[in-house]
């Protein structure tokens, strides 16, 4: 009877609840919403019985902690919106104030609990057993459930790899743990697949685009999906080669953006940002100056600098100086020699400590306004997330501005203070650090500052102070987008539009500035730009082409994702580009000596052989052609032997663009047995059955010492403890260079640093740095297609 009566009851109260309200929208509430972290305050506020009853709870939890977290207010927003039962919202808000009920799992067990009861006098231990209360499930119970169940389906994740619909496993394993954090557990079995089979390739990649084809919607992207077939990408700009990033706003119309958060100046701030540029889009490219640029700020710097050219926008390239103790001058110089290598001119090259005064100045405001304040707690007490709310929070605001200015002029020790904002980011990391004391000189400034403002404070005070209309960034700064919103409305400053984008990574190789610091101090490579590295000037000096680098970036496109791709896909852009412009010369690596008994001349023959041979108009270049020449020793066999195409007893072999073909007669061996001199005679091309091959030698040659590089590391991902247990520095090859003193055709004699051929039959080359007049140094920039005729 109890449960008939309450049950119409309810029914009553949904069929009066649902008839339009006739109270006022209660603005005054929007102060107390935003306080706590609750977005779309404004909105909110105009369902006046939602914001009423939401208003109910927060004054309730605050009885039981006044500083309510952003999380536990978000988690009463669901119980204002989910359960109309008033008398059991006190034991709700209570239970979700104390973060007993921290999940949105929990808060759904509570408020099934309370609506099935009945009566209003909650069974608290039976209420606590429903929620979850006091159960905690460590990271290593659900490693533990989560490898458990992989192992069970093992022989069919090894099938079929990347295409195993590893998600399905969630529910069962979410079964065994019910109060395990559902986002832990998914993260748990991304990276326990990823350790079990490596980064994918391009085999996983196939079969998954393979697998959208059938698909009736579009993966959401950024941009338009680059060509996934063979089609030369040579001579088109990034933007062509990725696509227009269509979801983006127009200059001026930031708040069309998902989360964009709109106060009462946004509109006259935006009319002042679009009155200063014109209403054009700005850009920035904002490297921290502590090293060199790799491979993935190529794509940043072509994203950038492509998009505001492509709208007819600018791009600044603003150095984030922040940080004095890590910086040099010599990263600042690469930086800037980098962008403009790819193709870049930056509008203006600014810094971070251009804006000191400003970004300090805002700091005080932000004190003025209580939204930060100064803190004792000390560097190894701020580590991690979900931390204590710090004891000093609620210091008075003129303390703590009093003290902010003893940490300008050095009065407190390093360590002993920092200023930290009120808020609490996405990723749950409490109250951010804004400025830190550092006695330490800056490269621009000097000693004009002891506290430096952390990335956390400066970024978005510095696209504002720049008028940047689209903050493009990697993917894992998306947990700060609400921090960049929240601070640049906090100051009440112009606030950009932040937009991510999957980074770019690529296997086989490290780019942590940290850990190419290693590799040098271990002295397995030799500085910065050791060609085995993927920093951008490894690859330059390696030979890289800046075109190739752009057309691999736009063939990566910009996605919401994150992509790992394999150094091969690099290496067949760079192919494309050298196969089109690089002149051909001939070199022999390892010289076997060719003595021609009846050369036809007494004097060695001028041969003319064209610079690219699919392409007239590069020209011709002069080979010397002698009675003694050399071959590369791989071009010979002292036993014939099945399949091979090239010199042996019984077998001849022609010579490039002499019109000959060279038949061995005898050889001359050292003491120790080798072959060091083949010796045979010369026949005209028509005057004798065509060989099976033709191969590149050379006269009168420059000696010359030829580096030739392979992968530095074993595995894909030399960062995976679980496959590296010893650390990436262990993962390293043993002969990731190999030296040869070899021969060279005298058309390279003049070439200077950085140029480029195409060394017949063996690979692409560049001229390296330590190359002399006296010396020639050349790098193996990538091998040719793979000769089906070569063994």
């Amino acid at each position: 009877m109890l449960r008939l009566s309450r049950s119409l009851h309810s029914s009553a109260r949904k069929l009066f609840e649902r008839r339009p309200s006739r109270m006022a929208a209660p603005e005054h509430l929007i102060p107390l919403f935003e306080s706590v972290g609750i977005g779309n305050a404004s909105g909110l506020a105009k369902n006046a019985a939602l914001a009423q009853r939401l208003e109910a709870l927060i004054i309730s939890a605050k009885r039981s902690n006044e500083n309510l977290s952003k999380p536990a207010a978000n988690l009463l927003l669901k119980v204002a919106t989910d359960l109309k039962k008033e008398a059991s919202d006190d034991i709700v808000a209570k239970y979700v104030a104390t973060e007993q009920i921290s999940s949105s799992l929990q808060l759904t067990a509570a408020i099934d609990f309370v609506k099935s009861s009945l009566s209003d006098n909650i069974d608290v231990a039976a209420f606590e057993e429903a929620c979850g209360v006091g159960v905690v499930v460590t990271d290593e119970e659900i490693t533990q459930a989560v490898g458990e169940a992989l192992t069970k389906s093992k022989d069919a994740l090894l099938e079929k790899r990347y295409q195993f619909p590893a998600m399905s496993l969630l529910p069962s394993i979410m079964e065994s743990m019910k109060w395990a954090d559902r986002r832990a557990v998914k993260e748990q079995i991304e990276k326990q697949v990823e350790a079990a089979l490596g980064p994918k390739t391009e085999e996983d990649l196939a079969a998954a685009n393979k697998k959208k084809k059938g698909a009736t919607t579009k993966p959401k992207t950024l941009s338009a999906a680059p060509p996934k077939d063979e089609v030369s990408t040579l001579g088109k700009s990034f933007m062509d080669l990725a696509g227009e990033a269509l979801n983006f706003h127009k200059p001026g119309e930031n708040y069309t953006t998902d989360g964009y958060v709109v106060t009462p100046n946004t509109k006259p701030l935006l009319k002042d940002h679009l009155k200063a540029t014109g209403g054009r889009v700005y850009t920035r490219f904002p490297p921290e100056p502590n090293g060199i640029l790799h491979i993935g700020h190529a794509k940043a710097i072509n994203f950038n600098f492509s998009y505001a050219k492509a709208h007819g926008g600018l791009c600044y390239l603003r150095y984030d100086d922040t940080n004095p103790e890590k910086e040099e001058e010599r990263f600042f110089t690469a930086i800037l020699e980098m962008v403009r290598w790819l193709g870049y001119e930056p509008w203006k090259v600014t810094h971070s400590s251009d804006y000191f005064e400003e970004l300090y100045q805002l700091a005080v405001v932000l004190i003025k306004k209580g939204a930060a304040y100064i803190c004792h707690q000390r560097p190894e007490e701020l580590k991690g997330h979900n931390i204590a709310f710090s004891p000093w929070r609620e210091r008075p605001i003129e303390e703590s501005l009093q003290l902010f200015e003893d940490m300008r002029k050095g009065k407190i020790e390093e360590g002993k203070a920092t200023l930290r904002m009120k808020h609490i980011m996405e990723d749950s990391k409490v109250d951010p650090v804004a400025y830190r004391i550092k006695f330490v000189s800056h490269h621009r400034t000097g000693d004009a500052w002891c506290i430096y403002p952390t990335y956390d404070y400066t970024h978005c005070l510095c696209d504002s102070l720049e008028n940047i209309s689209h903050s493009l960034c990697t993917k894992e700064f998306q947990a700060r987008r609400s921090s960049y919103y929240w601070l640049c409305n906090a100051v009440d400053v112009y606030c950009p539009v932040q937009w991510e984008y999957g980074r770019l990574n690529l296997s086989y190789t490290v780019v942590s500035k940290r850990k190419i610091g290693k590799l040098i101090e271990s002295g397995i490579v030799r500085d910065w730009d050791d060609p085995r590295l993927f920093t951008l000037t490894a690859l330059r000096r390696r030979g890289f082409p800046a075109e190739a680098i752009n057309a691999f970036c736009g063939k990566v496109g910009v996605t919401m994702s994150q992509v790992t791709q394999r150094p091969v896909v690099l290496e067949a852009c760079v192919r494309e580009n050298l196969d089109a412009n690089a002149p051909r010369a001939m070199c022999v690596l390892s010289p076997l000596k060719l003595t021609i008994t009846n050369f036809p001349s007494d004097k060695a023959i001028e041969l003319k052989v064209p610079n690219h041979p699919n392409n007239p108009d590069a020209g011709e270049h002069c080979v010397t052609f002698d009675r003694v020449a050399y071959i590369d020793r791989d071009d010979f066999r002292s036993v014939k032997e099945a399949g091979y195409r090239r010199l042996a007893p019984g077998q001849s072999i022609g010579l490039r663009y002499t019109g000959y073909v060279f038949t061995m007669d005898d050889v001359v061996k050292n003491d120790g047995g080798e072959v060091i001199e083949v010796i045979g005679k010369i026949t005209a091309v028509q005057d004798i059955a065509k060989p099976k091959a033709f191969i590149q030698w050379v006269s009168d040659p420059i000696k010359c010492e030829v580096r030739e590089y392979s992968r530095l590391f074993k595995h894909e991902n030399p960062e995976d403890a679980a496959v590296v247990p010893g650390g990436f520095v262990t993962d390293t090859t043993e002969n990731s260079l190999v030296v040869h003193n070899a021969f060279v055709d005298q058309s390279v004699r003049n070439a200077k640093h950085l140029d480029r051929y195409q060394f017949e039959r063996v690979g692409y080359f560049c001229v390296d740095y330590d190359s002399t007049p006296e010396k020639m140094v050349f790098n193996l920039t990538v091998g040719l297609k793979q000769d089906s005729g070569k063994n």
